[in-house]
């Protein structure tokens, strides 16, 4: 059974929030303790074939960081770090939160753009989750009628997470058996 390793991005708390509960339910045997981005290394992502990675989406469709006004470094600090980084036979199931009614054209944005980071550096992913459900215009996140993987909005349907982040679970649950 594979250690999984569970990295976040964030500023107001909500996607350590769920780093935290995706611990709490997968356990310490299974996963290590979440770490935010601005405490990693690449080297560190590279330590676990498996991975769970999360992250907001800020302003106008930004990963979180600096400029996105966030008030410590984050995603978009460590993006560069992901150049020539090597994720083939990792396996990786992403989170994202978004505001859809807020942000509909931009909807969880964030969360496509690490899905292409880390496909560019050969990762396989699980966890595409149906687009059904959400009310927005436009988003980097989707393909066709899936997410690229779970979408929680936390602003708008915060009543729908818990069940929403149980069945995504359940659903990736093989990647690390």
């Amino acid at each position: 059974m594979a250690k999984v390793g569970i990295f976040f991005g964030t500023d107001t708390g909500n996607s350590r929030k769920v780093a935290k509960t995706i611990h709490k339910q997968l356990g310490d045997e299974l996963a290590d303790k979440p770490v935010n981005i601005s405490k990693a290394t690449v080297d560190d992502l590279l330590s676990y074939e498996v991975l769970i990675i999360g992250t907001p989406t800020y302003g106008d469709g930004e990963l979180p960081g600096l400029t996105a006004g966030t008030s410590a470094e984050s995603w978009e600090e460590f993006m560069p770090q992901l150049a020539g980084a090597d994720f083939s036979g990792k396996t990786i199931a992403l989170y994202g939160l978004g505001d859809q009614a807020g942000y509909p054209d931009n909807f969880v944005d964030a969360l496509g753009m690490l899905y292409d980071a880390f496909a560019d550096c050969g990762a396989s992913f699980v966890g595409a989750t149906s687009t059904e459900g959400y009310t927005y215009n436009s988003s980097k996140a989707a393909m066709g009628d899936e997410f690229v993987g779970l979408v929680l909005d936390e602003d708008n349907q915060k009543e729908l997470s818990d069940d929403r982040l149980q069945a995504w679970l359940k659903q990736i649950e093989s990647s690390w058996a």
